[in-house]
């Protein structure tokens, strides 16, 4: 036996590759996007405000307060057809004297041009804080672009 020849057989290398743990992988990563991503979208649940109020039926018009996307103020009192420019200490000493004049019930409304901030709204009312006014309310106007 000395001369006896042993076969091996020989085993074919396989030339494709397996992709099992690739889609273990790919379902576990699945997983965890799925899981995290409602954690990501980060929001808070705001209750809008609603209002069943009328409009205002004073018989008197307001002073009205406008507040200019670029910080100007505009003030356009009672009779006026177009609203003053002014600035911050013209405001106060205009507000005054009407103040004085109609006493407690003396109501200035502020509005803002369309694309103004919010931020110079708060100028406006800051202004009016300033200027001893207690009864501001807010002007909306759905159809304008200046109210």
């Amino acid at each position: 036996m000395a001369g006896s020849i042993i076969h091996r057989k020989r085993r074919k290398l396989k030339s494709e590759i397996n992709v099992v743990p690739y889609i273990d992988v790919m379902l576990v990563l699945l997983i965890i996007f799925m899981v995290t991503a409602p954690l990501l979208t980060l929001s808070v649940d705001v209750k809008l405000p609603s209002s069943t109020a009328r409009a205002m039926q004073d018989r008197e018009e307001p002073v009205i307060v406008i507040a200019y996307p670029d910080g100007r103020l505009g003030l356009q009192l009672p009779g006026d057809d177009n609203p003053r420019v002014i600035d911050r200490a013209q405001m106060e000493a205009m507000l005054a004297p009407i103040r004085a004049q109609r006493g407690s019930d003396f109501r200035v409304m502020v509005a803002a041009q369309g694309d103004a901030p919010y931020q110079r709204v708060i100028d406006a009312m800051d202004v009016l804080r300033r200027a001893n006014v207690s009864n501001v309310g807010l002007w909306t106007d759905a159809g304008s672009d200046a109210r």
